[in-house]
């Protein structure tokens, strides 16, 4: 498909064009993270009867700035025992990612300025899938060496859990991304939005029946840390992760690259499930309507998250990496298995499903013996016999107080 732009060659107004829809979607992209800040306070105090921010700026708009300008001002840490090359690149492998990211998401259609036509979209990449697989995994080493170069073991260990994480939710994210790219016949953000645009039935969460948009769903909320899945971030075990030791503009950049990430795993789930800027137009600045309709696409995932911060708990490590391992992974592999088959043909379709079924059963029922397995060996340990013998203290005190206040 490619982008009309460089139809013609790369001439002086062309070069000019690229550098200026860099530059645009740059800023309105740190504009929306400042303003996803402040939303996510505000929506999050509302849900808890508070008010949230409202000094900075007409109805607190203005303090995610100020939070910046406090952080730009703030003293910079650098460990005595930290690796100073690694400790100030890491942050910028979190964030350039997600930046790089977004270059890729079709935000409109077409426009024509100054008899050049091009697409609402920095780059359409052949690959650009691939891209996007590419840059999500960069990112992990940031929060890896962000860890490893501060030279104190709680962000080491840290550092070590967000990796573990990231890597075990990736492929997950990989396995349902492919079942979008076996629908639509291509690596093309720009064409998965074409092969979409013919209807809502032919959004890639019907194409590929809801179950890939699920996993990629869970999976991306887990690469991005967030609520439930923020682990690397546990407070009450690790101070604060892997950037404890950062500080000032440093530790800025990681909370930007949160909140960056999440506004662009919100666009590409719109891009790849939901038909991108794609929706009712009408004759009056026909432009303009793709991309309020993307906007308003991405809003609704922004508002989700922040909605799932404010109501979920904290998962346990183990529960998280069981979900990641023996659950998305199986299933994110046995759906594309069954989405294959049946583009082969029906009955081959019905066959694999059966199959996927039966395996289902068995990987459940061996998950089901181990656990059963553990829980005998924990009950016959000394650690078993001590959690029973505080058991049967418990309820003699219990029994004791029940004594004496029907005796009174």
């Amino acid at each position: 498909m490619g982008d009309p732009l460089f139809a013609h060659g790369v001439g002086l107004a062309v070069l000019i064009i690229a550098i200026v829809k860099v530059v645009v979607v740059f800023a309105v992209l740190m504009v929306a993270v400042m303003l996803m800040i402040w939303m996510e306070r505000k929506v999050i105090s509302d849900m808890q009867n508070r008010i949230g921010p409202n000094r900075a700026g007409p109805f607190g708009l203005l303090q995610s700035l100020a939070d910046g300008i406090k952080l730009f001002f703030k003293e910079d840490l650098l460990p005595d025992k930290a690796d100073r090359v690694v400790f100030r690149l890491a942050p910028y492998l979190t964030l350039v990612p997600a930046f790089l990211i977004f270059t890729i998401v079709p935000i409109g259609g077409a426009v024509d300025i100054a008899h050049h036509a091009f697409d609402l979209q920095v780059a359409d990449p052949p690959m650009g899938i691939l891209f996007l697989l590419a840059l999500s995994s960069v990112s992990v080493y940031g929060s890896m060496l962000a860890g490893w170069s501060s030279g104190s073991k709680y962000p080491l260990l840290g550092s070590v859990r967000a990796s573990a994480q990231m890597i075990s939710y990736e492929a997950a994210m990989g396995l349902a991304v492919a079942a979008v790219v076996l629908e639509d016949h291509t690596l093309s953000t720009r064409a998965i939005v074409a092969a979409q645009s013919a209807s809502v039935l032919h959004w890639g969460v019907i194409q590929t029946g809801i179950v890939p948009f699920l996993i990629f769903w869970v999976a991306a909320t887990a690469e991005l840390n967030r609520p439930p899945f923020d682990l690397v971030e546990g407070e009450q075990e690790l101070v604060g992760g892997f950037h404890t030791e950062y500080s000032s503009i440093r530790f800025a950049l990681f909370y930007l690259a949160e909140f960056m990430n999440m506004i662009t795993m919100s666009a590409i789930m719109v891009t790849l499930f939901f038909g991108g800027p794609d929706g009712p137009g009408f004759h009056f600045l026909p432009w303009v309507w793709p991309i309020l309709w993307f906007v308003g696409k991405t809003f609704v995932f922004l508002y989700i998250y922040i909605w799932i911060r404010a109501a979920l708990p904290r998962l346990r490590y183990d529960q998280l990496m069981d979900l990641g391992w023996k659950r998305l992974i199986p299933l994110a592999l046995g759906w594309l298995l069954i989405i294959a088959a049946f583009r082969v043909d029906d009955v081959w379709g019905f066959a694999v499903f059966a199959g996927c079924l039966l395996a289902a059963a068995a990987l459940g029922q061996s998950i089901r013996v181990g656990q059963r397995r553990r829980q005998i060996e924990a009950e016959t340990t000394g650690e078993g016999r001590a959690a029973r013998a505080a058991k049967q203290v418990q309820l003699r005190a219990l029994a004791a107080r029940s004594e004496e206040g029907g005796a009174r």
